[in-house]
């Protein structure tokens, strides 16, 4: 008997889901598409907030005091906890961006991983 090629996915998938350890897997597949591991701060980081902060958070601009140009400006943040909890909007801090929607997961993820590994400078 042959198998369609459709009847192979839909086994194939059949398998991946019952071998699979997230109970949702929507979840499941979001973590493959946004590897948390091994984060690193030059190739990870420092580009979300490039691309997502740096309009407001530069040398010129300061919008409320704060600059994210450095290692050494970003760690400020990280240390007193204000980084993780305004991009991920937590109550008690000034929700980033203020202007636009909130960082996408996998950027949030990839920030939070970066500092649970305790922020390094790679």
């Amino acid at each position: 008997m042959k198998l369609r090629i459709g009847s192979l996915l839909f086994i194939a998938i059949c398998f991946l889901v019952i071998g699979c350890e997230s109970e949702n897997i929507e979840e499941y597949f979001a973590d493959a598409e946004c590897p948390t591991d091994n984060v690193s701060f030059q190739a990870d980081v420092r580009p979300i907030l490039d691309s997502h902060c740096m309009a407001c958070h530069n040398s010129l601009a300061q919008l409320g005091g704060v600059v994210l140009e450095s290692y050494e400006d970003v760690l400020v943040y990280v240390e007193n906890e204000r980084l993780l909890g305004s991009i991920k909007h937590l109550p008690g801090f000034s929700p980033m961006p203020q202007i636009g929607t909130m960082l996408d997961d996998c950027s949030i993820g990839k920030i939070e991983a970066w500092i649970q590994s305790g922020a390094p400078d790679n």
